[in-house]
């Protein structure tokens, strides 16, 4: 029998929102509990889940703007957030607006689109944006001083398109479950309960797919992430800079418009060449299995490179990156078609897909991680003339949450 959000319901009788307080927050069913262990994911923790968490097949990004005045009101609803997230993971929904029985009278604060469906292992990983610090030259809630020193602001590279009402962010939250609607349903609570201090900036659909112990496949028909970071301790978690971020994670959210017409007149040969890895095995150039090492120093009989110098795979190696590696967490996205002018020969027009890679990743500082390695990427990698950057942005995601604590409270501290 599935554990779904009206069963849990059921179970939990009285609990409502006020034993979600802070403090009160163990009542919560326990994602170790023998009948929630496949079901959901534990929400609190020494780092935020949905990082490190085994790769869920949906995911509803979701960038805000704050419109919060006073600090209080900020502080308020990070608290709201965090009581809100601890009962969606596990299962429950978001209460009726002053709890007890439902009345249909009474505005409900849970739309009730994920009633009966189970948690999915939902997670929820929130992040803060340059505006929480500073926006418009003016520091709204006197953090500017607690902005750490490795959030820098991302540059515009070299074929950036960069959609404005796609990108940036004061607030990020990413949903990643197991169920599309859950993970939208969750997000959709989110944004009800800011009402009148955030408000939706720009928000992502992504999926992926791939049999039980599969690589997915993105959009272009190769295996997407077989590369994964060797030692997240070192790579992921942001060791150095303020208390608030000690366990946290600097996140890299890019929507990567793929030229699929583009991409699908091209022979296999050169898609393989492309990305340095044969199509249907993963395997890389001149060698068998998806898993072996790239052969990034072998050369045919010319001499020239089995793995092209300007090929995906070795443009974006942690070798040819000063060791550097990030831990990725993309996911294809479909918007359907819209009116496109390509931008590499032959500069086709017309209406095409609006579809490509949610490409999201985690670092421990984006200085010496995703910016340069994407630098160099922008100018030189042969994906190029196929993917533009559409939108997209930074956040700082602070260490995990204790019970009894809300989601970066020592930032306020």
């Amino acid at each position: 029998m599935s554990l779904t959000r009206g069963r849990l319901l059921g179970a939990a009788g009285a609990l409502g929102t006020a034993a979600l307080a802070r403090g009160a927050a163990a009542a919560v069913p326990s994602a170790t509990s023998p009948s929630a262990s496949n079901l959901s994911e534990p929400f609190y923790g020494r780092h935020q889940a949905g990082i490190l968490t085994p790769q869920q097949s949906h995911t509803y990004f979701a960038a805000f703007d704050l419109t919060a005045a006073k600090r209080s009101d900020l502080i308020a609803m990070l608290q709201t957030w965090t009581d809100a997230a601890a009962r969606l993971t596990a299962g429950l929904p978001v209460q009726p607006a002053g709890g007890g029985s439902y009345d249909a009278k009474k505005i409900v604060l849970d739309s009730g689109e994920a009633t009966d469906l189970p948690a999915a292992r939902l997670t929820l990983t929130f992040g803060f944006g340059p505006g929480v610090f500073v926006k418009d030259g003016t520091d709204r809630y006197g953090l500017a001083a607690k902005r750490p020193a490795a959030f820098v602001d991302l540059p515009r590279f070299n074929g950036d398109q960069m959609i404005e009402g796609k990108t940036g962010g004061d607030l990020s939250v990413q949903a990643c479950a197991d169920d599309p609607q859950v993970a939208f349903h969750a997000i959709r609570q989110l944004a009800r309960l800011a009402d009148g201090v955030a408000q939706l900036r720009w928000v992502q659909a992504g999926f992926r797919s791939a049999e039980t112990g599969e690589t997915p496949r993105n959009l272009m028909g190769f295996k997407d992430g077989t590369q994964t970071v060797s030692n997240p301790d070192h790579f992921v978690w942001a060791a150095d800079g303020p208390r608030w971020m000690r366990g946290g994670s600097y996140l890299v959210a890019r929507r990567i418009r793929i030229a699929l017409e583009h991409w699908d007149r091209m022979n296999v040969a050169f898609q393989e060449q492309t990305i340095g890895r044969q199509k249907v095995s993963g395997a890389p150039l001149g060698m068998t299995h998806e898993f072996d090492q790239l052969p990034l120093a072998a050369t045919d009989k010319d001499g020239n490179s089995i793995i092209p110098d300007t090929a995906h795979v070795r443009v974006a190696n942690a070798s040819t990156n000063d060791g550097a590696q990030i831990l990725r967490r993309g996911y294809s996205y479909n918007d359907g078609v819209s009116f496109v002018a390509e931008r590499w020969p032959p500069w086709r027009q017309g209406m095409e897909y609006d579809a490509g890679l949610l490409f999201v990743c985690y670092q421990s500082d984006p200085r010496t991680a995703f910016i340069p390695m994407f630098d160099k990427m922008s100018k030189i990698d042969m994906l190029n003339q196929f993917a533009t950057h559409t939108g997209g942005g930074m956040f700082a995601c602070p260490g995990g949450i204790s019970q009894g604590e809300y989601v970066g409270q020592d930032l306020f501290a």
